[in-house]
Formats: structure tokens, sequence, C-alpha cells
């Protein structure tokens, strides 16, 4: 494989017009397709690990992928896969909510460098078969010189088929990021992602939390203490970020700071409807 076929996907447990409102506070261009009865796919439009040019300026595909699910994940209640492959090496992050992230890598070869600790908990946290499921996931951290890391990786996509995802066709590990755009671009429903400006960000924000089920989380003490939360831990991961030029550990910080902002204004502005509606009784 040469650098050319560099390519990511983000997989998310979630419809697309659930997706669509948080893919917006990443802050990079995407196109977002329906992968399943559960699950849409993000696909990059850019190449955001070859930021600069100068490929020893190139924050590496995993770094990038593994910041924008952490991102994302942190912001929902669904699940986040980010798949991603280059030259040397393939792998998956799964981000669950605020939960550390796991991963697993393969090398070009197949040879895995993994543990095998990191696939059960990617079963449990994605609620697969604890057997059946499990039995599959662990067949791809054994040696197997007929299999590459490509190989590996739909291989863990056929155990998620049960849970519903079916990526549309040519949407597959080992292609370049350019050919994923393509076959994400051709398909009948895809939206494209973009940002559009902290005002609109905050607009399809506040849509998202009214459509919610999480209930007593939005509003409430629980909703200000994990408000709270979410901005003490956005502004260190978001300078941090920045420190470092990792945009996508930066756009974890940013969506921290906006999810802890947003739950903020949105209890106050509840509770100042609230009052006016008491004084008008």
């Amino acid at each position: 494989m040469n650098a050319t076929s560099t390519g990511a996907l983000l997989l998310c447990r979630a419809d697309p017009e659930t997706v669509r409102p948080l893919a917006h506070l990443l802050r990079e261009q995407m196109l977002l397709v329906r992968a399943g009865e559960e699950w849409s796919a993000l696909v990059p439009e850019g190449k955001p690990w070859r930021a600069g040019g100068a490929e020893q300026d190139a924050e590496p595909v995993d770094r990038v992928l593994g910041g924008w699910a952490t991102a994302l994940a942190v912001g929902s209640t669904w699940p986040v896969l980010a798949l991603w492959w280059d030259a040397d090496r393939a792998g998956y992050t799964l981000a669950a909510g605020f939960r550390r992230p796991v991963g697993y890598v393969w090398l070009k070869d197949g040879t895995p460098v993994g543990e095998d600790e990191a696939m059960r908990t990617f079963a449990a946290r994605l609620g697969l078969d604890p057997v059946l499921d499990v039995q599959a996931l662990e067949q791809l951290t054994r040696p197997d010189p007929e299999s590459d890391a490509e190989t590996r990786l739909r291989g863990l996509l056929a155990v998620l088929t049960g849970t519903g995802l079916a990526l549309p066709a040519g949407l597959s590990p080992g292609e370049s990021a350019d050919r994923l755009r393509s076959v994400a671009a051709a398909q009948r429903q895809v939206d494209r992602v973009e940002w559009a400006g902290w005002r609109d960000a905050v607009r399809v924000e506040l849509d998202a939390v009214e459509s919610s089920r999480v209930g007593p989380w939005v509003r409430g003490p629980r909703a200000r203490a994990v408000a709270a939360v979410q901005l003490a831990a956005g502004l260190p991961l978001l300078l941090w970020g920045a420190r470092r030029r990792s945009g996508g550990w930066a756009a974890a910080g940013a969506v921290l700071l906006a999810q802890g902002a947003l739950g903020l204004l949105y209890e106050r502005a509840r509770a100042g409807a609230s009052q006016a509606l008491r004084v008008r009784r």
C-alpha cells in the first residue's frame, strides 16, 4: 500500500438525522450517509492528517480519527467507531461517552500488535454476543499469514453486521480517501456536513437537545453538574490540543466546551421561560 491509499471512516451507531447536529461541531467537511438500520458513516472530504503538505509535519491518521471519535462520543449517547489505515498499519478506535477509548492495531501484513482485552471491551461496549462474537473477534488477534491489515478490518466489520451495520458498496478498508469520498458522494441519500459558524452550531445543538431522550439530564441539577464537568475538562483539552497542534484533540476540547456552555445556557433559558410563564399567570 502506498501513501495515497490512506483512508478513514467514522461509523456512528445512530441514524443520520441524529448524527448530523454533532457532526457540524467537528468543523470539518464530511459526507454523511446511512450505513444500515442503526448506523451512519461519516467520510472526510479533506485529508487533515496531511495538513501543511510536509510529511514530517503531518499528524498520523489514527490520532486524527481518534480525536474525532472522542469528540463525537462525549457529546452523544451513542458509540463512535473510527476505522483508519495507511501505508504501514490499520486499526480502529471505539469511543463511547466519557469512558476511555479502546482500540486495536494491525501491521500492514496483518500482524496483530494490540491487546486481546481490547477486543473483549469492544464487544461489551457494543453489546455483542459474549460468546460467538467474541470468538470471532479473538480470531482477528491471532497470527494468520493469509490476512493482511485490511482483511482484518473487514473481518471486524463482518462481526458488526449482526448489529445492523451495512456499509454502502465501495466504502471499504484499504480504499483511498479520494475513492471513499467519491463513493459516498454518489449515494442516493447523502448529506454534506460543514462548519457554518457558531450561531448555526448553537441552533443545531439546541435542536439535538430538544429531541433527545435523556430527559432529566438536559435540565435540572444533573444537567448543571454535567455541564460543569464538560467545561472543566474541555478547556485544558483544547489548550493541550492546540499546543501540540493536534486538530482531533483540539476538536474534542471545543466540543466539550460547547456542550458545557450550551447546557448551562439552555438551563438558564428554560428557567427564564418558566418564570415568565408563572408571572403571566
